[in-house]
Order: C-alpha cells, then structure tokens, then sequence
C-alpha cells in the first residue's frame, strides 16, 4: 500500500497539485509547464539524425569537400533537406531573396535549423558586373535584411549570379563584409538534366573542391544521394564553406577552392 501510495502523490504531483511525498514528508513541487512548442521541438531533438551534428575537421588533412546549392529555395529544397539529414551531411545554401519571400522563410529557417550555412546569392540572380554600384549594393543588402530578419543570420559568403564578378563588385562585396564563392567543380546540372551525368561530374572532386549544384531542379536533388555515395567510397568527409577554409574568410576576395 506505501509503494501505492508513493505512486499516487508521484501522480498527483505530475497533474500540478500540491502534495507531500508519503516516505519523506516533504512537499512533492508541480513540474514546470513545457509549452507545446517547445516539448515538440525537445522530443524532435531527441531523433536519430537531427539536427545534422556540426562536423568541424581539420580541413588541412582531412578530405574535405564543400556541396553547395544555388537560388533557391525551391520546390525541392525540402526533400534535399531530408537527403542531407538522412545522410548526415552539411552543405552551403547560396539563396535568392525573391525565392526565400516566396518561401516565406520556411525551407530557410530548417536550413539553418538543421546546421546548414546560408550565402547571398542577391536579390533576383541578376549579373552584377552589368549593374551601377548601387544596384549592386540594393541587390545584396535586400536579401540580407529578409534573411536577417527570418533567421537572425548575419550571412558572410555570397556567391555572384553567373560567377561573373569584377573589381566593382569586388569593392561592393567588401564594404558589404561578404567574401566571393566561387568554385572548382561545375556539374553543369541546370544544363543537363540527367542525375547519373551530374553524380559523375560532382565525383570528380578533389580534396578542397567546392560543388556547385542547385536545389531549384528535381533531377539534381535525384542526384545528392549518388554523389554522397561516391565521395563518401573515397573517403571525403563533407563540410561548409566556412569549415572547409576553417577561419574567417577575407571579405571581397574570390575563394574557388581550398
């Protein structure tokens, strides 16, 4: 009868109602009240795989490669998402401003949930080197103030529609405390359609490689799982941007690969 007694006033407790502890005589306090949606995001925490665990190798000796994404997010971003945790992998997201307002933050707020990196890719993917000054300052301080205000993040890396970039977007970029992205291993995936052609492109990686790929086509997102695979089969570990260079990257200057 004790033992059910103690279980009784356990149970009382836990429905918040003040009793006292029948084998120590001390007042049993109410837990505190866990708002819903703060228990979900817990009980969510607590699943295999989420968030994606920051990696942080040495980059140096490592075999490190750096996946990114260009203008999204899209309408494949989410099931991207699900490959990259599923797998355990980090990646770089160079997002457009007009898609995340089209989004209406929710792809961007999971990736930087799920340990990912965000980089401005401007506004409407226009090409800089064709624009005055200030349109290319308008196209990139746009984008950083909704990505700031959905997320809190102060993005660091942009990655210049095209590649094409120029002294003046250099100086730009700089008073605007961005470094430039840019990349070693092209998969041509907007070109070419076929998720064992860009899989064979992206495998070519060499240690210090940044990917580009782009999460707005369905047959590149087809592609995510082959090239994890096989870099994986050769032993590369994958990383962000940031990591891959390990220290805080010079804004203004052009960065294609470690």
């Amino acid at each position: 009868m004790r033992a059910w007694g103690a279980s009784a006033a356990l149970l009382l407790a836990v429905a918040g109602c003040g009793v006292i502890h029948p084998l120590t005589d001390a007042p049993v306090r109410p837990p505190a009240v866990i708002k819903p949606a703060v228990l979900a995001k817990r009980l969510i925490a607590m699943q295999p795989g989420w968030p994606v665990k920051p990696s942080k190798p040495d980059c140096r000796r490592a075999k490190c490669v750096a996946l990114t994404f260009d203008d999204g997010p899209g309408r494949y971003t989410g099931h991207l998402l699900d490959i990259l945790r599923r797998r355990g992998v980090r990646a770089t997201f160079f997002v457009l401003g007009e898609n995340v307002a089209a989004d209406k933050g929710r792809n961007l707020r999971r990736i930087v949930t799920e340990g990912h990196e965000i980089g401005n890719h401007t506004w409407n993917h226009a090409a800089l080197t064709t624009l005055p000054r200030e349109r290319i300052r308008n196209q990139l301080e746009r984008t950083e103030r909704l990505v700031r205000r959905l997320t809190g993040i102060r993005m660091r890396l942009m990655r210049p529609p095209y590649g094409a970039t120029d002294r003046r977007v250099a100086d730009v970029t700089r008073r605007e405390g961005l470094a430039q992205i840019l990349w070693s291993v092209d998969t041509l995936d907007w070109r070419d359609r076929v998720p064992a052609v860009v899989a064979r492109r992206a495998g070519a990686a060499r240690p210090g490689s940044i990917i580009l790929m782009h999460d707005i086509h369905r047959t590149t997102v087809a592609a995510v799982p082959r090239v994890i695979d096989k870099l994986k089969h050769k032993g590369y570990t994958f990383v962000t941007v940031s990591d891959l260079y390990g220290k805080p990257l010079v804004p203004g200057r052009k960065y294609a690969e470690r």
